[in-house]
């Protein structure tokens, strides 16, 4: 018969596990408000910042598929702890780096360990209740992934006004150390834990395909507009290895006798067309967290306290709603209705949030970001369902981990996206704006009147508020992109539908598939 820890072990296990995860979930959105201050600190355009954002990301892509299969291979505990550490040390470096490029390949090793926080965590909590408590070890952990990125933004704004913004790294490493320390005296081993090793093949061809396709990939999208694509050399062999990469990973995986990530399930029940909804949503939630704190600190001159505030208040909605989502689905609810309010929600906000101008406050912000918040609320546990839809209990912690990667992959896209997007609808704008600065405007001529006359400090002045402007407009101008892009999957909701109602049974093995996968 199987034992469970009580008491104080548990609490510890508990405590030990929601740390390790916060840690990484306040790191995902914490950067976000710093990323003005870490553009002017190292010299770096905000196009370029965007790889802060963007490493981090594709380090998850590749790894969070291969969390299950790395975990049998080194022993749970063992992988958990040596990602604490990996995580905690990148967080350092991450703090010393005195370039972007350094700092980019610091937050790529600092994804490489906190791609197994999340996943881990989850399922060491669930260890830690008996079947029929479960529930209990669900809520808990559910609460601490909302209040993570909650407060990420708030915490990261005071952090950076007050102090230097390398501390927002700098502060996981006590939390680091002490989780560290805490899992090795009271997280225990599973039984055969890593005793199987010589067994398992490594599938080494898959894992660099992945690499090797992912990883291009994302450097094209990054920075195809500034080399102007395809005119260029580095662009072109970019998108010949991307494609060798992306092509040759799916290939392998789907002939191979032990792929890393078996993508043979993709052909089976509703994961495939799922993965779709999951990629789109990915871009919903990473390029609106990218673009927001980024317009209204360059715009609008918020400061990084304004911007972490501005998105806490809204966001503390999701507290809420995620439980409540959570419990209708345990209940054998059907996931479709709440992935298409979800979907309809962040077209609303994607249009709306299309609708500012540059004198707008904080709670005028704040209707938008309520729609967003509800939008990703209602999509991401149910879309978790609907990829297990139709499989086998066995299948589905392989199942939810491809639907994390393309969730994910839709973030890394949709940061570049926004990125391009914005530089070519700046100089679109730009030039429709100065095309109405002709003399004989009278328009203008009073514009320049209120500047104290037609001298050069006036037209540095019409000049600088031309351009933000021109930028305000592009960064709006991205929000709608991100309404089209639900607008395009809306149709696709026919094709989801769940053949049948789960068995009690089918319900606990998805739940256990989502904390050894979420």
């Amino acid at each position: 018969m199987a034992t469970y820890p009580t008491g104080f072990k548990r609490a510890i296990i508990v405590a030990t596990a929601i740390s390790a995860a916060i840690m990484e979930l306040i790191d995902t959105t914490i950067v976000n408000v710093a990323l003005n201050q870490m553009a002017g600190s190292l010299g770096a355009t905000i196009e370029d910042i965007a790889w802060v954002v963007t490493s981090y990301a594709i380090a998850n892509v590749i790894i969070i598929p291969m969390t299950s299969f790395l975990a049998e291979y080194f022993g749970r505990k063992t992988y958990y702890l040596g990602s604490i550490i990996l995580f905690t040390i990148a967080s350092y470096f991450c703090g010393q780096s005195t370039d972007l490029w350094e700092l980019v390949f610091w937050r790529f090793i600092q994804g490489v360990g906190g791609g197994a926080l999340l996943s881990t965590s989850q399922a060491i909590i669930f260890d830690a209740f008996p079947p029929q408590q479960r529930g209990i070890a669900s809520g808990i952990f559910a609460m601490g992934i909302i209040l993570g990125p909650t407060f990420g933004p708030v915490l990261g704004g005071i952090i950076v006004e007050d102090y230097h913004w390398a501390n927002i790294f700098l502060v996981n490493i006590p939390v680091g150390i002490l989780a560290s320390i805490l899992t090795i005296l009271y997280i225990d081993k599973k039984e055969g834990e890593g005793q199987h090793k010589a067994d398992i093949k490594i599938d080494y061809a898959g894992i660099l395909l992945l690499m090797l396709g992912v990883g291009s990939l994302q450097f094209m999208l990054e920075k195809g507009e500034s080399e102007d694509w395809f005119e260029s050399r580095l662009i072109v062999y970019t998108a010949i290895a991307a494609a060798v990469g992306m092509i040759g990973f799916i290939w392998r995986e789907l002939t191979t006798d032990h792929p890393v990530v078996d993508l043979r399930v993709m052909k089976r029940g509703t994961l495939g067309i799922t993965t779709i909804f999951s990629f789109v949503a990915g871009i919903g939630l990473f390029t609106a967290m990218f673009v927001y704190p980024v317009m209204v600190q360059r715009i609008m001159g918020y400061t990084p306290t304004m911007t972490g505030l501005s998105l806490l208040w809204p966001t503390l909605i999701g507290v809420f709603m995620m439980p409540i989502v959570g419990r209708r689905l345990s209940a054998g609810a059907s996931p479709l209705p709440f992935i298409i309010s979800g979907i309809l929600l962040m077209i609303a906000f994607g249009f709306y949030g299309g609708t500012f101008n540059a004198d707008a406050s904080q709670w005028q912000f704040f209707p938008a970001h309520m729609l967003r918040v509800l939008g990703i609320s209602l999509l991401q546990l149910p879309l978790t369902n609907q990829a297990v839809a139709g499989l086998s209990p066995k299948e589905y912690p392989n199942a939810i981990a491809i639907n994390n990667m393309i969730r994910q992959l839709g973030g890394a896209f949709g940061v570049a996206l926004a990125n391009n997007f914005v530089a070519i609808q700046y100089a679109q704008h730009r030039s429709d704006l100065m095309a109405n600065l002709y003399p004989g405007n009278p328009l203008l001529t009073e514009r320049l009147q209120s500047m104290g006359g037609a001298s050069m400090r006036a037209y540095r002045m019409l000049e600088a508020a031309v351009d933000k402007q021109a930028y305000l407009l592009s960064y709006l101008d991205t929000f709608r992109i991100v309404g089209f892009f639900f607008v395009l999957i809306l149709p696709l909701t026919v094709i989801l539908r769940q053949k049948k109602k789960k068995t009690p049974e089918e319900i606990a093995a998805a739940a256990a598939a989502m904390a050894e996968a979420h």
